[in-house]
């Protein structure tokens, strides 16, 4: 089974007692810093998207913001990290053949037809999640980016988490066995703006957020073959906030839930993989706490259950825009082709009641 996954699994270095993500550890580049901006203000990602390209300076000038919206860019032009930074109209962004590398962080309904349009200019794109509403914008975005050789590196910020890392190596060397079991939760208390904002959306809360798990599901098990979502309104206002959704796998089961009435779902975020020699759970996911149970020594692991200790993350978004400029570069290749996103974002419509086509 793990094997069949190979394709879906990021390289990562495995250490002793820590797992490190390959990139915090890196000198600097003496290759020419990747000009780059950033499209969109609104998402909720955005600013620190936006904050960590400005972080990574040795990699990355950031030339310029465009923001549609006149009203949101009075709101926010004059905040970190905005602040000092030109704006430009964003057909002037797309038309400056000395920008490689855009981030789109447009509202939800924006993203795929600004990232199509950053494609069709010859931009890699970092592009925020959800991928759209419907299977067919996703497939044709991903079409367009492998016609003309260009990277989508879709936002599911766990890819880099150093617990998420350690995971995804821990079952390349198929320390779990057969995987049997995957559980992950994701969830918040939602103000009455973000339910509002949300409840656009007929996948409701976990469309938007569970996604990343969701990502990390496919990414241990590949494509589902069965998807069957449950969910339930607590409010009036048609908003979904409390969601589930089971995974049916050919020796498999996992489910997703996601909830936007809990006020501590920060911290009872989670993700587990039960295997027939071995389990890890992650809780929280940030800053990551792991705990890895084995029948039999592994590595530098003992037989039982133990935590593990994992390195500090850079930030929260730092591996991911490290990847992103070495993949730019030619320096290494893509660890997440175009068929796990399209995996990922059909199994993320089944999952949150949404129609496919």
């Amino acid at each position: 089974m793990i094997a069949s996954r190979r394709q879906f699994l990021h390289r990562s270095t495995l250490a002793a007692a820590t797992v490190s993500t390959g990139y915090a550890q890196e000198s600097q580049s003496s290759s020419p810093r990747i000009r780059s901006a950033q499209i969109g203000t609104k998402h909720s990602h955005a600013a620190g998207k936006l904050s960590t390209m400005l972080d990574l300076s040795d990699l990355y000038e950031v030339v310029a913001v465009a923001e549609a919206d006149a009203e949101q860019r009075a709101r926010v032009k004059d905040r970190k990290p905005y602040q000092h930074l030109p704006w430009r109209e964003e057909a002037e962004v797309l038309n400056d053949p000395s920008i490689q590398v855009i981030a789109v962080e447009t509202d939800i309904d924006e993203l795929v037809p600004t990232a199509m349009r950053c494609l069709q200019a010859g931009k890699h794109i970092h592009l925020d999640k959800p991928a759209g509403q419907t299977m067919a914008p996703c497939r044709a975005l991903h079409a367009e980016a492998t016609k003309r050789g260009l990277t989508v590196q879709m936002g599911y910020m766990l890819r880099y988490n150093p617990a998420f890392t350690f995971l995804f190596q821990a079952l390349r060397e198929g320390w779990l066995g057969e995987i049997r079991e995957v559980h992950g939760h994701m969830g918040k208390k939602a103000s009455p703006g973000l339910r509002k904002e949300l409840g656009k959306y007929p996948g409701g809360g976990l469309y938007e957020l569970a996604c990343h798990l969701i990502d990390a599901l496919v990414t241990v098990l590949g494509k589902p073959e069965e998807v069957t979502p449950l969910s339930l309104e607590s409010g009036d206002d048609g908003f979904r906030d409390n969601q589930i959704a089971l995974f049916r796998y050919p020796n498999a089961l996992a489910t997703i839930g996601s909830n936007h009435t809990d006020p501590f779902g920060g911290a009872r975020r989670q993700f587990s993989v039960v295997g027939t020699e071995g389990t890890i759970e992650v809780r929280p996911l940030e800053p990551p706490t792991l705990t890895l149970s084995l029948t039999k020594p592994q590595g530098a692991f003992q037989r039982g259950r133990q935590e593990v200790a994992l390195p500090k993350s850079e930030g929260r978004y730092h591996g991911e825009f490290r990847d992103l400029a070495a993949v730019v570069r030619g320096e290494k290749a893509f660890g997440w082709s175009a068929e796990h996103d399209l995996h990922v974002h059909e199994a993320v419509l089944r999952a949150a009641g949404m129609p496919v086509d």
